[in-house]
């Protein structure tokens, strides 16, 4: 039994979705070429999102670093936290990560950027509770042994 078998309502996670998952947190399934375009502005985030094993956002850090700045901090929060894990509209989440990662990340499953969101949006809050039982962001060496297990 794999670590995300029951992180998602309705048991496995379907293989397109793992592969998002993979692109956002740990880039395994990336060429590790940064999503974001030249010349355009971007929110500074606390984590490097061109390190090798740490996604298009950075790791699981800058996953949450982008809600929060998008204002969706409470949300993150409660995923990461001990409590009740607060649901993200796909919209909001869309919004969060940006154009250019969804694309990024729909081309590479080969799902519909709505559906994919969707998803997402359906998946994150468990994945991320699991990804950080005792409340903390585990170091990202963690997180991509996740994906390898």
């Amino acid at each position: 039994m794999g670590l995300f078998d029951n992180a998602v309502p309705g048991g496995n996670i379907a293989k397109p979705l793992m592969i998002a998952l993979g692109a956002l947190l740990v880039g395994k399934m990336l060429s590790g070429r940064d999503a974001e375009q030249p010349g355009q502005p971007q929110p500074a985030t606390p984590t490097d999102a061109n390190s090798g094993d740490g996604g298009l956002l950075g790791g699981l850090g800058g996953l949450l670093g982008k809600l929060r700045d998008a204002g969706h901090g409470n949300v993150a929060d409660s995923w990461v936290g001990t409590g009740q894990n607060q649901s993200i509209n796909a919209n909001d989440l869309g919004s969060a990560l940006g154009p250019q990662v969804i694309h990024e990340i729909a081309q590479r499953t080969g799902m519909d950027e709505q559906e994919l969101l969707k998803q997402l949006s359906t998946a994150l809050p468990g994945i991320v509770d699991k990804l950080t039982p005792n409340g903390q962001v585990p170091p990202q060496h963690q997180v991509a042994s996740a994906f390898n297990s």
